[in-house]
């Protein structure tokens, strides 16, 4: 087992290991103490997971609600936001009480977004069960819902007071899923870490639980010196600003960890194009992506990328800023014009 300290406007650990969901009630008493739960899960996990979860709160003395939304990305709205809102307010939870996201991204981002408005604010606990959620969305207190015109484009900044993260929950992953998750791995790599990406060349699934934890410990480090997305945290956006689009254009019906991994070529691409990158590490990075069963192409045009692009969050006033690889492991920002977008997209298709 493994403990990442994050330190950032509160403190909390991110607990890593295998068979760990029986400690969950455990570790809730040392991290939030006597309190009432909400579980907020879906409905896959809830099959698989929820009774393991249940007992050992049970077992610790807790009492709780359970709250479950339809699995997938469709489901993180503003409907399910406020569905989950006023389930809160009419079971009498309290800015004592916590809310539990048992599940992945999607389950993640809306019970935090849910936990940071609801009485202005209670705490929640991360216990992941998919490797993108456990190596980036459950960690650093971003929380968010989608609306019709972009991904995460309402959210607001609220830490979990612990992360519980069982890899054992990553054995009944279908394989797309841990994918998704691992597209999330290689871009850490690809920011700031070579001799990581060196490493990734022996199989993420072969050293998983190692492989979080050396995920966590980069956003721990990134969170620390930039919790509001204003500087460095900038750096884990590689490959999200064209993903997201990519996620729009297809209907979700492409996923976003697949959606990232094609962004991450696209602007690795494009840096080759501009003669800031190494053709060389292009040529590594789409081998180690298309290794762990992610896409590195897509049909889209530059125009219809960047129509939903210059929507993305990350744009500020006339320009958007781009995450661009100078080399596997050495990442920077290069803010564009709107107006150039298209062309710049045009260098990585």
């Amino acid at each position: 087992m493994k403990t990442v300290r994050v330190n950032a406007s509160s403190s909390y650990d991110v607990i890593i290991g295998k068979g760990i969901l029986d400690s969950l009630g455990e570790k809730l008493q040392s991290a939030v103490g006597a309190c009432r739960l909400c579980l907020v899960t879906d409905d896959v996990v809830d099959s698989l997971y929820s009774k393991k979860a249940t007992a050992s709160l049970e077992a610790a003395g807790y009492s709780y609600e359970k709250f479950v939304i339809a699995n997938g990305e469709a489901s993180k709205n503003t409907a399910n936001l406020i569905a989950l809102l006023e389930f809160l307010a009419e079971k009498r939870f309290t800015r004592k009480d916590c809310i539990i996201a048992l599940g992945g991204g999607v389950v993640g981002d809306l019970a935090g977004f849910a936990a940071g408005v609801f009485l202005r604010g209670i705490r929640f606990v991360q216990v992941p069960t998919t490797l993108l959620a456990a190596v980036d969305s459950s960690v650093g207190g971003k929380t968010a819902v989608d609306l019709v015109a972009g991904k995460n484009l309402a959210g607001v900044f609220h830490q979990p007071s612990l992360v519980l993260c069982d890899v054992s929950t990553l054995d009944t992953l279908e394989p797309r899923i841990f994918s998704d998750g691992c597209a999330e791995v290689i871009k850490y790599a690809v920011i700031n870490d070579r001799p990581m990406f060196d490493r990734l060349g022996c199989g993420i699934k072969n050293n998983v639980e190692e492989i979080i934890a050396d995920c966590v410990t980069h956003k721990a480090e990134i969170v620390a010196k930039d919790e509001f997305d204003n500087g460095c945290r900038q750096l884990l956006n590689l490959g999200h600003t064209v993903g997201h689009a990519i996620e729009l254009c297809s209907n979700l019906k492409i996923s976003h960890g697949s959606a990232v991994a094609i962004g991450t070529v696209l602007v690795t691409k494009m840096a080759v194009a501009l003669g800031i990158c190494p053709e060389e590490d292009l040529y590594l990075i789409e081998d180690m992506l298309k290794t762990e069963g992610l896409p590195t192409r897509c049909d889209f045009s530059a125009e219809e990328l960047a129509a939903l692009a210059t929507a993305d969050k990350k744009r500020s006033g006339d320009t958007i800023t781009l995450i661009v690889p100078y080399g596997i492991g050495n990442c920077k920002p290069l803010k564009i014009s709107v107006n150039e977008l298209v062309s710049y997209i045009k260098k990585g298709l």
